[in-house]
């Protein structure tokens, strides 16, 4: 069940939403109230709430205060969902900044209300903790956000087949069963931003993004990844054709733009591309929406490919055309591989003088990937930049072709030393990740193939690496991590033989015993007389 706690200093608010709705019904149970948020804080060190309902204006620490100590110390999770007055409405804008789920004016909460922003925070709920079920001890984020990644090969068409595809759906519990997807491209602009310092512009735009989210949601059923701190895509899905209505995004889109600028004073653009009827096509869709974006601007912030004229329509960079050495490049640490690529592509550039839109467009695409498939790409990208004035960013501003080739080879050389100098620690770093999951699915029937899917790596590199890194075969250490497991189970839960068999993923108690017997040199029965000195099976 998930876990959730309700705060407020109103003893007849709690009661109100404890009643409110069946909970039970949303797979909730409440685990405590609070009037205050030093109480609130100290349940939520006891019980771990999954999701928090606030109210904003509390004695001792308000609603804010604690959103603000929980995310400092407990991160993405518990979420909070605020409870506001009227005349609190401007302490939204402030809640937001904490990355507050969702706020309710209490005088209008309903039902109905309450239960659309239970069931926003269960499936950001599910986001989060499908991005997290593969992170370190120590809850030390992994080298890879694999949530991340998997968008960013949806968005480019980096998948090997459609089977890998769907075995990353399936472990990281997304759900790709509708028929209809389109793809925005957008971009946050501040004229301020610039006289802000780095922590301060990160919390601006962080603070857009969590607005165009919550407001885009409300709307219709979407995902929306950030590339990099200004830009950003979304992914819209509708069960059936018959459900989507243009009219809808374009009134979601122009409703966002208006109430992010009202709050934040930045400015939104955004391009649209045009329904895909398989997930498979996402990425069509985006190169779509990224020339739309193009021909967006201030005055016009949503262009729709749909609305535009053959004239206006300029192709655009496919970078699905070097999607296999980019792939090997980035998730094998080929420095190789790397420069060749990029090199290519610089060439292309630099052999096309006219195409300068299509270049730009080409070195963002890299750049975005970049980002999100290396270890701390951020961190890592900005420091290749460092001599740029503006850092990597300066790329949204270059008109010249041959600038731009300058650019993609100064990305090339940075990225080549970075991977050359730290090629071990993030190969390491990969196979603890690998070990990790593995450790976390060992009752699963674990195979290669299922696993190199999940971490976006061919079967024939995982094998290699694994046997370099750890001196031992993949199917052999995960047959060792069973029969551990095996024996554990065998003493301590006292099940039978055939149990533990099938508890543990073997075909069967004969399969099983031949595989304990091989590892431990004795028979499960053997093993347990040997350390009880007696067992009926």
């Amino acid at each position: 069940m998930i876990k959730l706690l309700i705060v407020d200093d109103e003893p007849l608010v709690q009661i109100g939403i404890k009643s409110m709705l069946n909970w039970a019904e949303f797979g909730i149970e409440i685990c405590g109230t609070a009037t205050n948020g030093e109480a609130a804080l100290r349940l939520i060190r006891e019980q771990m709430p999954e999701i928090v309902i606030t109210d904003i204006k509390m004695p001792i620490m308000n609603g804010l205060e604690l959103a603000k100590a929980s995310r400092e110390e407990f991160g993405s999770i518990p979420l909070f969902i605020v409870l506001t007055s009227f005349e609190e409405f401007q302490l939204v804008k402030q809640a937001l900044s904490y990355q507050v789920l969702d706020y309710l004016i209490k005088l209008e909460l309903d039902a109905d209300s309450l239960a659309e922003s239970i069931r926003r925070a269960l499936d950001r709920l599910k986001e989060l903790k499908a991005s997290q079920a593969y992170r370190l001890a120590g809850d030390q984020p992994l080298v890879h956000n694999y949530n991340d990644k998997f968008f960013m090969r949806l968005l480019y068409n980096l998948f090997d087949s459609r089977e890998q595809f769907d075995i990353q759906v399936r472990d990281l519990k997304l759900d790709f069963s509708d028929r209809c997807y389109l793809v925005s491209h957008g971009e946050i602009l501040s004229d301020t931003a610039a006289q802000m310092d780095a922590a301060k512009q990160l919390n601006l735009y962080s603070s857009s993004l969590q607005m165009i989210q919550e407001i885009l949601s409300r709307h219709v059923p979407c995902h929306v990844i950030s590339l990099d701190k200004i830009h950003f895509a979304v992914i819209y899905h509708f069960k059936t054709m018959e459900q989507f209505e243009p009219m809808v995004i374009r009134e979601a889109l122009e409703n966002t733009c208006s109430m992010v600028h009202n709050y934040f004073s930045v400015w939104l653009t955004i391009g649209v591309g045009n329904i895909v009827d398989d997930p498979m096509k996402i990425s069509g869709s985006y190169q779509e929406a990224r020339q739309a974006f193009n021909l967006t601007s201030r005055s016009e912030p949503v262009v729709f490919f749909s609305r535009i004229s053959r004239a206006n329509c300029k192709s655009s960079f496919n970078i699905a055309l070097f999607r296999t050495p980019l792939t090997q490049a980035f998730e094998e640490f080929d420095t190789d591989v790397l420069y060749q690529t990029l090199t290519e592509i610089s060439d292309l550039f630099a052999g096309n003088p006219q195409r300068c839109l299509q270049a730009v467009d080409g070195a963002c695409n890299i750049l975005y990937l970049a980002l999100s498939l290396l270890p701390n790409g951020e961190e890592t990208i900005r420091e290749i930049f460092s001599a740029y004035p503006e850092g990597y960013r300066s790329i949204y501003k270059m008109e010249d072709v041959l600038q731009v080739a300058q650019w993609l080879n100064t990305l090339r050389d940075g990225l080549c030393d970075v991977l050359r100098s730290k090629r071990k620690t993030y190969k390491d770093h990969v196979i603890a990740d690998v070990q990790k999951y593995i450790n976390g699915h060992i009752e699963d029937r674990l195979t290669l193939n299922e696993v190199a899917a999940v971490f976006g790596l061919s079967s024939n590199y995982l094998s290699a690496l694994f046997k370099k890194t750890c001196g031992i075969g993949f199917t052999e250490y995960i047959t060792q991590k069973k029969i551990s497991k095996a024996k554990a189970l065998l003493m301590e839960q006292n099940l039978k033989i055939y149990e533990v068999a099938e508890q543990m993923g073997f075909e069967s108690a004969f399969y099983f015993s031949k595989v304990f017997k091989k590892v431990e040199g004795i028979s499960p029965r053997e093993y347990v007389q040997g350390h009880l000195g007696k067992g009926e099976f």
